[in-house]
């Protein structure tokens, strides 16, 4: 599955904000420097959608604050099940 995200980093909690059409909205409560957000982004995907962490491919955006997700492990039904309870 591929996703597009938009983040906003400095956040107090990590969080799914919203989701604009195929657009996520995560807050990251990480700083943009040193790749800290990008990491703690793919954890926190990992989590919510749960797979490993090796599962979840930053395939653009690795500087800005729009991405390109992509995640494997499991089905497209799962991962779609599971984006249901964004609102």
């Amino acid at each position: 599955m591929i996703l597009k995200i938009r983040i906003i980093p400095n956040a107090k909690r990590t969080e799914i904000v919203s989701r604009l059409g195929s657009i996520l909205r995560i807050k990251v409560a990480a700083p943009p420097r040193e790749n800290k957000a990008n990491r703690l982004l793919i954890r926190y995907l990992a989590d919510f959608f749960e797979v490993k962490t090796s599962h979840i491919y930053l395939r653009r955006g690795l500087r800005g604050r729009e991405k390109i997700i992509e995640i494997e492990g499991r089905s497209e039904e799962e991962l779609e099940q599971s984006l249901e309870s964004v609102p």
